[in-house]
């Protein structure tokens, strides 16, 4: 029936939403911390910007591996852990760059504008990375080993069962 959504299309879109969520809340706790650390607390950028994005990778990992990607068992450090970790500080280089050229350009102005221009340099750099990780955690670190069976999530089951891993979805 043309102008219906597949189901693995629909699945699809499901784990696109969940994944947007989790990234809206680890965004928020992020820049929550950011604006105390930098506006309130004065730390410097560069600092705050570790602390806030190390913080809030423990919550994102957890949500994504869970909600998801429906991984509720045994998580592995060295399969998803460790790279997911890798993948977050990864951005973190990114967005420090980012964070300290907004700091530097604005370190005249107001604090208020400080802090604003400080997090959305965070924000850009964070976003420029969204899809791909996406596609890393699905199709590398969340991805259910073969012979697993099905997950937890039937949003999730229904698209592996009906789309291979290895085609191009986005």
């Amino acid at each position: 029936m043309p102008g219906t959504a597949s189901p693995s299309r629909r699945a699809l879109l499901r784990q696109l939403i969940r994944y947007g969520s989790v990234s809206a809340i680890s965004t928020t706790i992020s820049l929550i911390i950011l604006g105390v650390l930098v506006g309130l607390a004065s730390f410097p950028a560069i600092w705050a910007n570790v602390i806030a994005t190390s913080i809030a990778t423990v919550p994102s990992f957890e949500l994504n591996r869970r909600w998801v990607w429906a991984q509720d068992g045994q998580r592995s450090l060295l399969r998803q852990a460790v790279p997911y970790f890798l993948l977050s500080f990864a951005g973190l280089v990114i967005s420090t760059f980012a964070v300290h050229l907004a700091s530097g350009a604005t370190s005249a102005s107001t604090r208020l504008v400080h802090t604003a221009a400080v997090e959305m340099a965070n924000v850009g750099a964070y976003g420029a990375l969204w899809v791909i990780q996406f596609m890393l955690c699905d199709r590398i670190l969340f991805r259910s080993p073969p012979g697993q069976g099905v997950t937890a999530d039937p949003a999730v089951s229904e698209r592996d069962t009906s789309s291979d891993h290895s085609s191009s979805r986005v």
